[in-house]
């Protein structure tokens, strides 16, 4: 009896071996949940931050590695486009050109009051300075570019545009920058491609002529991905 009696309280007292790897993996469990979505967060963060970088003129480096799928933070070479970019057009007003980064790359806007006239799709000559330093930066890398045309919600009427919907006219102005890039600048035609989105991708609200103008534009989107 004395040694049976001696045997369970030796396992009455080893038994908080089990309870305590219990916890360290649990520990380890909750640990390593934490610094999953702290990748997560941080891959966030350098999207953000490169795009508000970008919108304040002032593209610094970023992460171009993917940490997660679904969440891509920003290309160093990208970064350095934007950089580029924006140095090129520090002269131009901040209202009416502006570089950003989003999933598909760099994106350049020039709003249409400095490119075209009301109605339009002909490029004024005043804007052919910043055309050219856009299209300066393109010719020295091997991205691909889309050029889209984007209009407010007003619909078009009477004699100065020869254009009967914004689809036409958003459409007509995108073609009228590739055209531009292609005659003046030799940039392949391989590399570009040019679509029109008339009012339906608003990057500000169509209720104040702020807006509004914001929204008329044209948008080169130097994208992620090289030309293969």
């Amino acid at each position: 009896m004395r040694k049976r009696r001696r045997t369970e309280e030796d396992e009455q007292t080893d038994r908080w071996v089990i309870s305590y790897a219990d916890f360290v993996t649990l520990l380890f469990a909750f640990f390593t949940t934490m610094y999953a979505i702290s990748q997560v967060d941080s891959g966030k963060l350098a999207l953000f931050a490169g795009s508000m970088r970008s919108a304040f003129r002032s593209v610094e480096g970023a992460a171009s590695r993917q940490i997660i799928e679904g969440v891509r933070p920003v290309p160093r070479d990208l970064v350095d486009i934007g950089s580029e970019l924006t140095r090129a057009l520090r002269d131009f007003p901040a209202e009416d050109v502006s570089v950003t980064t989003d999933d598909r790359g760099v994106v350049v806007s020039l709003g249409d009051r400095i490119v075209f006239e009301p109605g339009q799709s002909a490029i004024r000559e005043s804007a052919f300075p910043a055309m050219d330093a856009v299209a300066a930066v393109i010719r020295g890398i091997p991205n691909k570019v889309v050029i889209e045309g984007h209009t407010d919600n007003v619909p078009i009427s009477g004699p100065r545009s020869r254009y009967g919907s914004n689809w036409e006219l958003s459409t007509a102005r995108a073609v009228s920058v590739l055209e531009y890039f292609l005659s003046r600048h030799r940039i392949p035609p391989s590399r570009l491609s040019a679509s029109g989105y008339a009012e339906f991708r608003p990057v500000a609200s169509n209720t104040s002529p702020e807006g509004r103008a914001r929204n008329r534009r044209v948008s080169v989107v130097i994208q992620t991905s090289p030309l293969l």
